[in-house]
């Protein structure tokens, strides 16, 4: 299987520790896109659908861990977008945002 290019944007908005979130990334291979801020890089081996459940998970992990008030969450896989997902406090996820899932 060939590798699948990943780009992430995050946009975040009452980040505690961005130091804390960007070193649990860097140890999950989300490496910073240089001269950008909340902007990421990786490569995959696993399906899209993997990657994409891989993301989701990853993001919500360490956002977790250093706390924040909104994200939102958009990210390219082998330079075709996905749907934004923005993280829901009531179900502790990302989902769907609303305006993509109409």
């Amino acid at each position: 299987m060939e590798n699948i290019e990943v780009l992430v944007l995050l946009d975040v908005s009452g980040l505690e520790d961005e130091e804390k979130l960007n070193k649990f990334l860097k140890r999950k291979s989300f490496k910073i896109v240089e001269g950008e801020k909340n902007v990421y890089t990786s490569t995959s081996t696993t399906t899209l659908v993997t990657t994409k459940t891989f993301i989701l998970q990853i993001f919500k992990e360490g956002l977790e861990k250093v706390g924040f008030t909104n994200a939102n969450l958009i990210f390219l896989l082998n330079e075709t977008p996905y749907p934004a997902h923005y993280y829901d406090h009531d179900t502790n996820h990302f989902e769907l945002s609303k305006e993509e899932s109409k």
